[in-house]
């Protein structure tokens, strides 16, 4: 019990950093400093944060700071829709409706 009550603790104690690194990307973002918010959401994503395969989805799509890769958003659209992310859900319809 003294186990899971750590592993819990260590995973609650995460989630603010997830949360901050993602708005640390968002304001990036916004700013149009897209290569701070790549290196903030790639790691994200790569780890299941829908919110920042969404993003990478969009910056692929768009190609900001990254080369318009289509096969590329397409693979992080999935990936965030698969984790219920609803409009990486309809940016992947979209796209497939385009023939992308």
């Amino acid at each position: 019990m003294k186990r899971f009550s750590a592993v819990l603790i260590l995973v609650l104690l995460a989630a603010p950093a997830y949360a901050q690194d993602f708005d640390k990307g968002q304001a990036a973002f916004d700013r149009g400093n897209y290569a701070t918010a790549l290196r903030e959401w790639r790691p994200l994503a790569e780890r299941g944060d829908a919110a920042a395969q969404f993003s990478l989805g969009r910056m692929y799509q768009l190609g900001h700071e990254v080369r318009r890769n289509y096969t590329d958003a397409i693979k992080w659209y999935r990936l965030a829709a698969e984790r219920g992310h609803a409009i990486a859900l309809v940016n992947l319809g979209r796209m497939y409706n385009m023939g992308d």
